[in-house]
This record gives C-alpha cells, structure tokens and sequence, in this order.
C-alpha cells in the first residue's frame, strides 16, 4: 500500500522526511493534507512575531526551495512523488496565505476552507503541476496555486464585505 504513512522511524531517519512531512504532522492517519494545514495555522503565530513582512517573504522563500529538495526526496524514498504524508507543499503556501490574510479567526478559518478546496480540487493550473511534473517542484507548485486562488478569493471577499 504505497501510500500507507510512513513510520516514526522513516521520519527520523533523514532530516528532509522531517520537513516534507512536518515535523509529523503528515503521519496523520486521516486527513494528512488537513493535518498539514492546521499545523501550519497553528505554527504561523509562533513565526510571525519574530520577522517583518519582507524577511518573512523571504523566509518562506527559502522553506520552499528546501521543501522542493526535502519533498523530492522523500517521495522518491517513499517510491511515490506526492505521498500523503509529504505536507511541506501544504504547510508553506498556507504560511504565505496567513501572512497577507486579513486579521481574524473567521477570516483565517475561511482562508484554512478555501486553501483545503482548492488543494483538493486542483483547478488549473495546479492540475498541471500535479499532473505533469513529477518531481519536488511540482509537489509544491500546485499547492501554491491554491494559496494564490485562496488569496484571490480573500481579496475579493474582503472588497465585498469590508
């Protein structure tokens, strides 16, 4: 069963399956991609105090050019690219979400709801990535274009009601 998770072993065996599946948050056995989710909403106010927009940005940057390394080797050692327990393409993207969502847990709540459909939906161009590019970038890039249609929709929802 490929994409059975993996165990608390394979987790520590090597530093990049620590960080695609975060930090365990990916061994989940339901919902790894939601568990993923929450992680990164529960770990974002922990970050947050101790840089600027700019040095976050910048800082997320750097988690996703490690994320695609950590990512790809990991579902390589898994034997399947995009293994459920890889959460990393989840927890960044939702990261850079967080940071440009309005204040408010009902506006986070609805950017967790929106960022879940669209990962789980994968309207293009994530499709593409998912479908087509089968390595660590690819992994990560459909989940930023979830984020980038959940920052759409928030935009617009925040035009509407604010």
């Amino acid at each position: 069963m490929p994409d059975a998770a993996p165990s608390l072993r394979f987790l520590l065996a090597h530093p990049a399956h620590l960080i695609a599946c975060g930090f365990g948050s990916g061994l989940s056995p339901r919902a790894p991609g939601t568990a993923g989710t929450l992680f990164a909403w529960a770990s974002f106010p922990l970050l947050r105090p101790w840089m600027n927009d700019f040095e976050l940005l910048g800082f997320l940057a750097l988690c996703f050019v490690i994320g695609v390394a950590a990512v790809h080797k990991t579902g390589r050692d898994l034997g399947v690219i995009d293994h459920a327990s890889i959460v990393w393409d989840e927890i960044v993207p939702f990261w850079l979400v967080l940071l440009f969502c309005p204040p408010g847990w009902l506006w986070q709540a609805t950017a967790c709801a929106l960022f879940r459909l669209f990962d789980i939906g994968k309207p293009q161009p994530a499709r593409y990535f998912d479908e087509q590019v089968k390595n660590g970038f690819g992994v990560m890039c459909d989940d930023l274009v979830a984020a980038a249609y959940t920052l759409l929709v928030l935009a617009v929802l925040r035009f509407i009601f604010a």
